[in-house]
């Protein structure tokens, strides 16, 4: 927002969870206010019912990023959701579409066997996925399998031959915090702020106006995930904050694993000396 304030900015938002309507505080969505200011997009894109995935996002993004260039703006896409930049970045393949039958099948999988044994289960078909999930990320683990049952072919193989071509040249900046510490106390801080401002309560609307369930891809975002637990009455107040910060801390971990894993990646403090130059 300090950069927009300075340069002819608008902003892509590069994030799973804020695609989601009436997803906003838990999502730390920018305020109304905010978007008035600055032009933002992908945001507010479909219910939590639906499904979003990265092939649709790299779509939105490069039809985004186009408009906005030809207004002779600067695109700056900001967000944490690592498989989008790698879609949008490296190219993805043409998976196989989501297919709701075989989808039921590992989820009843799971619900028996549980989602680290659905992990192994990845695991002999496609290390290299597995290796970078966690045996808790039901989604991911989720979407892997099916590709793997579609297709035959590893969802790892089937996205190193996707195609990269991008018609714009993306320079990318990382924020990576120095201090492990410091990181853990912003994290803590974030969540109590979510908790005060009404996560709870907004996801108390959000099951009053859609038929929701813990499964959907929306309710498994981090913060709505715990929060859904204690509507559900599995644990009280207490353990929902410290449910919602460890899960937070392990979604920057993987974050932080993503960020290393790229190549070309410059400090973020060099972004507005970037923009001026260019």
């Amino acid at each position: 927002m300090e950069l927009a304030a300075r340069f002819p900015i608008e902003i892509v938002s590069m994030d799973s969870a804020q695609v989601y309507r009436g997803m906003d505080i838990g999502t730390a969505k920018p305020s109304l206010a905010e978007r008035k200011r600055i032009p933002h997009h992908l945001l507010d894109l479909l219910e939590p019912t639906e499904s979003y995935s990265a092939g649709r996002f790299r779509a939105d993004a490069v039809r985004a990023i186009g408009e906005i260039q030809g207004r002779g703006k600067i695109a700056l896409l900001v967000g944490g959701t690592m498989l989008y930049y790698k879609a949008l970045a490296q190219g993805i393949d043409a998976l196989p579409v989501a297919e709701p039958g075989l989808r039921a099948q590992i989820d009843a999988r799971a619900a028996r066997h549980g989602w680290p044994a659905l992990h192994a289960d990845l695991a002999r078909v496609d290390p290299v996925t597995a290796a970078r999930l966690s045996p808790n990320d039901a989604q991911r683990i989720q979407r892997a399998l099916e590709v793997w049952e579609l297709s035959g072919k590893p969802i790892s193989e089937l996205q190193r031959s996707a195609n990269a071509e991008l018609p714009f040249t993306l320079k990318a900046f990382a924020l990576v915090p120095a201090d492990r510490a410091d990181l853990h106390r912003h994290i803590a801080e974030r969540f109590d702020r979510m908790l005060k401002e009404g996560l709870v309560e907004e996801l108390k609307a959000l099951r009053r106006q859609h038929d929701l369930h813990a499964g959907l891809p929306s309710m498994r975002c981090v913060g709505y995930r715990q929060a859904w637990g204690y509507l559900e009455g599995e644990y009280g107040e207490a353990e929902l904050r410290e449910k919602g910060i460890a899960a937070t801390r392990q979604l920057a971990k993987r974050q932080l694993t993503w960020l290393r894993s790229f190549s070309g990646l410059e400090p973020a403090d060099g972004l507005a000396a970037a923009i001026s130059r260019d």
